[in-house]
């Protein structure tokens, strides 16, 4: 073989391994490709049209929106951990849209754990209101020491048997037990008096141009809610007597003109499960902060329900609101329009065109059968 013929053999060889190294190697190829060699010589080309910024004068300046003259002693509560990001963020971005820029309320965000800098840089993003971060304390959030771990095991493994709806975790229990007794009672909302609970991955649909925390101030309401239901029965086997233990030994906190009338269809003998769904609350702090609530919840806590049963804090807070405020210090927000699944509020009427509200007002919940609200207005 004459040495050209080596020669063409070897170039052959190394345009052969190139084409193969382009094809599976994607880096390799980019590298190498024609146009990345001709920069290095030429320079790199500008962007192509629809990647370069859109010119400033295009731009319009966004009028500033004034804060109201008047505003309550109020923030948004937002019980989430560092991988809620996603849906926290869907949710908070509906609630800055649909209310909150107009009003600027500031946001408290909870987590057991220590929030990461990505999680805090993320959400300080979407609002130009005050933001605050907490970190829950350690025995406000885990299973008590004096819980007897065998008990609870036992109940959660019957209750796995079951199929009951997060029958075999702690976690969930430590949070139904959080938001029943100690969210209230957090370094960071000390300094508020009403709160709007906001969780990940729910729906706003309607504009709220009114600020429902005065509404809640001027009219003396302190609970607030959109969804109401019944409660899993498997989940609370014993709540209700244990309510009624501490009725009979407390009659004094029961407060006159109560709601006990949503909770029981025959005078407080037994509960029909009727509850607010308590992943959207409106509130008043001082409700829970006082001594009928305090107490009510302390003497729960020690019968150990929430760890021996699957307590959930959406009953404990509706009896709670029921017994120890006035029927007329419990409000339906008609008008807010809120969805977490599977179920939604959608306003009707005059309310929905009102809010310019995006939900389809066939897709209600309102008065579907296992729907409490009914109830509700039969108190009125």
């Amino acid at each position: 073989m004459t040495p050209m013929r080596y020669i063409v053999l070897v170039l052959g060889i190394i345009v052969s391994l190139h084409y193969i190294m382009s094809f599976s190697h994607e880096e390799y190829g980019k590298a190498t490709s024609i146009s990345r060699l001709a920069e290095q010589i030429t320079g790199p080309k500008s962007q192509p049209p629809y990647k370069e910024p859109v010119p400033d004068k295009y731009y319009k300046p966004s009028e500033p929106i004034a804060e109201p003259d008047r505003k309550a002693n109020a923030t948004f509560v937002m019980l989430v951990r560092n991988s809620d990001l996603p849906g926290i963020m869907s949710s908070m971005k509906q609630i800055e849209d649909r209310f909150n820029r107009k009003f600027k309320y500031p946001y408290v965000f909870l987590n057991e754990q220590p929030f990461t800098q990505e999680f805090k840089n993320y959400i300080t993003a979407l609002t130009d209101a005050p933001v605050e971060f907490g970190l829950i304390p350690h025995d406000d959030w885990y299973q008590p020491s004096w819980i007897n771990e065998t008990r609870a095991t036992e109940a959660r493994e019957a209750m796995v048997q079951n199929s009951v709806i997060y029958g075999g975790s702690v976690p969930y229990r430590n949070m139904c037990r959080f938001n029943s007794g100690f969210f209230y009672r957090q370094e960071l909302l000390q300094k508020y008096r009403y709160y709007w609970r906001v969780e990940p991955d729910v729906k706003f649909f309607c504009d709220v141009d009114y600020d429902p925390f005065l509404l809640m101030q001027d009219e003396g309401k302190v609970y607030g809610f959109t969804v109401s239901l019944y409660e899993y029965p498997t989940t609370i086997p014993t709540l209700w007597n244990e309510v009624r233990a501490f009725i009979n030994s407390n009659p004094n906190l029961v407060a006159k003109d109560n709601a006990m009338q949503f909770l029981s269809d025959d005078g407080g003998e037994t509960y029909n499960r009727c509850h607010f769904w308590s992943n959207f609350e409106i509130g008043d702090l001082d409700l829970w902060r006082g001594e009928a609530y305090s107490k009510f919840f302390d003497y729960l806590d020690e019968q150990g329900g929430f760890y021996y049963e699957r307590w959930g804090d959406a009953p404990v807070h509706s009896i709670g609101a029921a017994l120890f405020a006035r029927k007329d210090q419990i409000h339906f927000f008609n008008d807010i329009g809120y969805k977490h699944e599977p179920f939604q509020h959608c306003p009707q009427g005059a309310a929905h065109s009102k809010g310019k509200c995006w939900c389809d007002p066939s897709q209600n919940f309102d008065y579907e059968w296992y729907s409490c609200l009914s109830r509700y207005d039969k108190m009125f």
